[in-house]
């Protein structure tokens, strides 16, 4: 019997285990109540432990929810191969493509992750989506020609219709009859009547027809064997004689009413010589054929043709064989030369009539000025299209044009009744509108002095001009502004100074009926454009400094690039050119891609995009790029044709117009 020690914790029994091994002892050694309570709270903290992991979310992969991260609906991903973005979420907004993994990422994943062969990606979710065995074995058995359902087995046992019930016998086991093995008596007399027949010669087969024989009159004719070397030449250098034209509408018996002549077509007809005729006949009309005479003229017309075909002579004339692909030009792909306008935005419905002017915030683009035919100026909120302001002027608006300076909320309107008014426009910063709204009561309007009279009507300035006017500019700085008048007179261009409240007229004589003005971006420069010339004169010094010919008949707009190296000109007969003013005074570039006349030309500030628009309704946008190097050539390509517009500017932030 094995002893037993008895200490602090409990009892330890001495050789236990080995009489367990041995089968000796089969009764289990004493345990105090200690112990047996440390060991059930040691089995719960395991269970509790293990319940914890198996129940940890982070120990098992779901992609139940991921799958379905791109909230874009079951469309086509091929919709957005040219887009940066995948689709749009439900608040609408877009959703990035997912990064595209690099080749080293993709070795890495392949050299690390086991399961990589049976993975692959879904371009609906974004993600990589791995296999099951399942969904392997089935594409296992699709490339090895079986069939797609995994364990199905086409060759299972049947029901017989015969007999249910396998059986190594057959059911009817009789042999075969004897007469089915012997020749029959019947076909045996029908054999020995037709050898008969054949031996005495009475049976005949079917006769064979004989195909007749067609023989071919001028088969010697084309024998090359028995031609000489001069029928040999001119059988290859034959020309067949040109036929004659098919009878036209005119010459029937019976023509329409617009083919006959009226008197004096008849008199002009009889007058003229033959060979100025434009037909050598007169068309009759007659109520039926029988009716019709003979034609007085068979023999004559025989005859010349005769004489064509006898003294002409024909010549053999290669035809080029060109691809019509070559001949035109290489252009580059529109998706590459984005951003630039492509859609409607919105509409911005207020004014009455006709919309006659338009011009965008020239440094933020976030406003918009509009002048009507109804005699109303209205501030529009750009991104939102609401309308923030609305003044009234005393006469229909022929043009609408921002201060470039940011520090001044100015607008400046030409309206119909020989007037021009300033005023503030109050949108945007207060601080800014403040400041422009002392800027205008401290302008010296009490100083002025000539024919064009500076008056102060409450919180706008007013010019008085002695004509109608038909455009405003600014100038660059802000200070300086010019108008054209419509009338053609030598006084039809002034040039105004708002810090000073002057005006004076640059021109004393007449230089042609004046369509457009400019200044010069960045030099003391003064474009002017008549109906067929540009002018370009020094204001510093007062004389002119180049005069471009344009090609055009009647010039209708005229807008500067941002260096002010190239104008860009539009044209009432449809034809917009560009003149690179460094390289020569005649245009470097021509186009005529409307089918009306065209009323306005915008070039970007920021993106080189340069747009013209025409009275059919449509505006022509054109990546237009001047490079500043000058060994390289300036580039323009149309890219987009816009629809339903009337006037057209150029925002100043974005690619939209």
């Amino acid at each position: 019997m094995a002893r037993s020690i008895s200490g602090l914790h409990g009892t330890i029994t001495a050789k236990p285990a080995k009489l367990r091994r041995n089968g000796n002892c089969k009764k289990k050694p004493y345990e105090p109540q200690d112990a047996l309570d440390n060991k059930k709270a040691l089995r719960e903290i395991k269970v509790v432990a293990k319940h914890n992991r198996e129940s940890d979310e982070y120990e098992y992969d779901s992609s139940d929810e991921e799958d379905l991260r791109n909230t874009i609906g079951n469309i086509p991903i091929s919709w957005y191969d040219d887009e940066t973005h995948i689709g749009y979420n439900q608040m609408g907004e877009k959703i990035e493509k997912p990064k595209k993994k690099t080749e080293i990422d993709t070795f890495l994943e392949k050299m690390e992750d086991p399961d990589y062969w049976r993975k692959v990606f879904d371009r609906q979710s974004g993600t990589d989506v791995q296999l099951t065995d399942e969904q392997v074995e089935k594409l296992n058995n699709i490339a090895s020609g079986k069939y797609p359902v995994v364990g199905y087995n086409p060759y299972e046992p049947f029901l017989d219709l015969f007999s249910s019930e396998k059986s190594i016998h057959p059911i009817d086991n009789r042999p075969p009859p004897k007469a089915r093995f012997i020749p029959s008596r019947d076909e045996m007399r029908i054999v020995s009547r037709m050898v008969h027949s054949i031996k005495m010669g009475w049976s005949k087969g079917p006769k064979q027809k004989e195909e007749k024989k067609v023989y071919d009159l001028w088969a010697a004719e084309n024998l090359i064997d028995h031609k000489t070397k001069s029928e040999l030449a001119r059988m290859r250098m034959h020309m067949p004689a040109p036929k004659m034209p098919l009878p036209t509408h005119a010459e029937s018996y019976n023509p329409p009413e617009e083919y006959l002549f009226d008197e004096d077509e008849k008199r002009k007809w009889e007058q003229a010589e033959p060979e100025d005729r434009s037909i050598p006949f007169m068309p009759r009309k007659y109520h039926s054929l029988r009716k019709v005479p003979q034609y007085d003229k068979f023999i004559t017309e025989r005859f010349e043709r005769c004489l064509d075909l006898y003294l002409a002579p024909r010549k053999i004339k290669m035809k080029l064989q060109v691809d019509p692909s070559d001949l035109l030009p290489d252009l580059p792909n529109p998706n590459d030369l984005r951003p630039f306008p492509t859609t409607l935005a919105f509409y911005m419905h207020g004014h009455i009539g006709q919309v006659r002017s338009i011009s965008v915030e020239p440094d933020y683009g976030e406003l918009l000025a509009s002048g009507g035919e109804d005699g109303t100026v209205r501030i529009w909120m750009i991104g939102a299209g609401r309308c923030l302001k609305t003044y009234k002027v005393g006469g229909p608006v022929t043009c609408v044009a921002f201060c470039p300076v940011s520090s001044k909320t100015l607008v400046v309107v030409a309206y119909e009744g020989r007037q021009i008014s300033i005023f503030n426009t109050n949108c945007g910063d207060k601080l800014i509108c403040a400041q422009t709204e002392k800027f205008i009561f401290e302008v010296p309007v009490e100083q002025s002095e000539g024919k064009v009279n500076w008056r102060r009507i409450k919180d706008r300035i007013v010019l008085e001009m002695p004509n109608e006017v038909r455009q405003v500019v600014w100038h660059s700085k802000g200070d300086y502004l010019a108008s054209v008048a419509v009338d053609d007179i030598a006084s039809s261009v002034y040039i105004h100074q708002m810090s000073k409240a002057k005006s004076q007229c640059p021109f004393t004589k007449r230089k042609g009926h004046v369509q457009s003005v400019a200044f010069h971006p960045s030099s003391p420069r003064f474009l002017v454009a008549t109906k067929i010339h540009v002018r370009v004169y020094d204001l510093a010094r007062c004389q002119l400094v180049k005069k471009c010919i344009t090609g055009i008949k009647h010039i209708s707009s005229m807008v500067p690039d941002v260096q002010g190296e190239n104008l860009f000109v539009g044209g009432l007969d449809r034809k917009f050119v560009w003149l690179d003013l460094q390289l020569s005074t005649k245009p470097w570039k021509n186009f005529k891609h409307h089918n009306s006349a065209i009323r306005g030309v915008a070039y970007h500030k920021r993106y080189p995009l340069l747009a013209t628009i025409s009275d059919d309704g449509t505006a022509m946008v054109y990546y237009a790029r001047v490079h500043v190097d000058s060994f390289k050539d300036n580039e323009i390509y149309p890219v987009k044709r816009l629809r339903a517009h009337k006037m057209v500017r150029f925002h100043s932030h974005c690619c939209g117009n």
